[in-house]
């Protein structure tokens, strides 16, 4: 066993298992059904585990990507294996191929979405997150600006609102939907955190109470075009208005080991612990050669370079996880915890 890196704040720490790829793990298969390794047990619990063993710190919660028309007792055994190893679950709900800015598509949307949000209240989960404003990796769209931008924001809150109504989130055990905006490229118009928080912010006025919040990912922060500074400044601002969600522990454009970021996820995460709004970090990471990014790949050629540097992707989630720990605790240490 490793040696243990004791948590000495009050941030629980937990990651998204993208690391184990989406085809062939995360994705189901056409009836709805997750992989198993040849002992029966759901790859993305077998893969979670290995991680846990070989961490050098523990960690408490999984964020599981959760796709529509998956078999609802496979969610319950993905589900029920993962808290069997100790961890809280929460859902990031995918959707697909559909246009959530556009309102032909809102049936269409909250067909996807409705399914998800009530399979995470019916196993107990606290917060979802999800990127349910825009079409990812859309060929159609372009980068909405003006009046169409506020078309876009309203259709938007009609249709999360509806999604809470229609799920019966009011007195679920879902505390919140954490949003996340995504780099240009892969989204056109909420590329950025001052975007992803115009509809956090117009939401909440909306339903009368900051459900919704903003999920801070280092890697789109460093990948939007902003600065640092202005990343820095929005960041304080979202807390204040209590808008401020889950934090992801993400390189930019390789989405690999966090040695590759350039130093973003050591400036937004200590602007995050600042707020005193930081509760949920999650280190996140991809598999270059993951068969479902290869248009991410196409758009950026530096997601598909490998920076394992001789490391399998469980022991670079491991190292990962420990630089994440160190951080914390010497931002508890300092006081800005």
């Amino acid at each position: 066993m490793p040696e243990t890196i004791l948590l000495k704040s009050p941030v629980s720490l937990g990651i998204v298992p993208t690391h184990l790829r989406f085809v062939g793990a995360l994705v189901p298969d056409e009836n709805g059904k997750f992989s198993r390794n040849p002992d029966g047990e759901l790859l993305v619990v077998a893969g979670v585990r290995e991680l846990l063993e070989i961490s050098p710190v523990p960690f408490g919660c999984v964020q599981v990507p959760l796709f529509p028309g998956t078999d609802p007792e496979d969610i319950g055994a993905l589900v029920d294996g993962l808290k069997g190893l100790g961890l809280e679950v929460d859902f990031v709900l995918m959707v697909g191929g559909v246009n959530p800015m556009n309102p032909a598509d809102e049936d269409a949307v909250l067909a996807q979405l409705l399914p998800s949000l009530k399979a995470a209240a019916a196993h107990g989960t606290r917060h979802v997150s999800s990127t349910s404003i825009e079409e990812w990796m859309s060929a159609n769209e372009t980068r909405r600006e003006g009046a169409d931008l506020a078309a876009a924001i309203d259709q938007n809150v009609k249709l999360h609102l509806r999604a809470y109504e229609e799920a019966g989130l009011a007195g679920s055990s879902i505390e919140s939907w954490n949003i996340e905006f995504l780099r240009p490229g892969e989204f056109k118009t909420f590329t950025s955190l001052d975007r992803g928080w115009a509809f956090v912010s117009a939401a909440n006025k909306a339903l009368g109470k900051p459900f919704f919040k903003l999920l801070v990912d280092a890697a789109h922060c460093g990948d939007s075009g902003l600065s640092i500074a202005e990343n820095q400044a929005l960041i304080s601002g979202i807390a204040a208005a209590d808008e401020f969600g889950v934090f992801h522990a993400s390189a930019k454009t390789t989405r690999g080991c966090l040695s590759s970021d350039d130093g973003w996820i050591a400036v937004m995460l200590t602007a995050a612990a600042g707020t005193g709004k930081l509760r949920h970090v999650y280190v996140e990471m991809f598999d270059h050669e993951d068969a479902a990014l290869e248009t991410l790949r196409k758009l950026d050629p530096g997601h598909g370079v490998d920076t394992r540097d001789g490391r399998s992707y469980t022991e670079v989630m491991a190292d990962g996880l420990a630089d994440i720990a160190h951080r914390l605790n010497n931002l508890a240490a300092r006081g800005v915890l």
